[in-house]
């Protein structure tokens, strides 16, 4: 099983700021975007809605080239670290092959019923975990 996921992004008008390019703003959208398709794909609709969900701790994005409104874009999305009760997941914004943006975003399961975190359930830590 693959642990890490692809996701295509569709552009839109909005997306694109005064100079022609896309969007600061948008991109960090495109990273939702793909961290949603990841979860469903590794754990399923439940860790979007259900009792128990990941919500984000921290995020740092470093911009390293332009996205024009033509470009195809993608982003890719991996869990690099998991730990007691929170994980790390690491995402690339691509044109083609290349990197234009990354983003590493650390995520605490966190238990909305009781209001606190929990540890990562060792299923989700299964499908998720780093290939070694």
């Amino acid at each position: 099983m693959t642990r890490s996921t692809t996701t295509p992004i569709q552009k839109r008008f909005s997306d694109l700021d005064p100079f022609h390019h896309v969007n600061n703003v948008a991109q960090q959208a495109y990273f939702d975007t793909g961290k949603t398709d990841y979860f469903e794909q590794m754990i399923g609709p439940d860790v979007l809605l259900g009792d128990l969900r990941l919500v984000t701790a921290s995020t740092t994005t470093s911009y390293l080239g332009q996205v024009h409104p033509n470009d195809p874009v993608k982003v890719t999305t991996e869990c690099e670290h998991i730990g007691n009760k929170s994980l790390t997941l690491h995402q690339q914004l691509l044109v083609g092959n290349e990197v234009r943006a990354e983003s590493r975003t650390v995520l605490v399961a966190f238990d909305f019923a009781a209001q606190q975190s929990r540890p990562v359930p060792d299923n989700w830590r299964a499908r998720m975990a780093p290939e070694k």
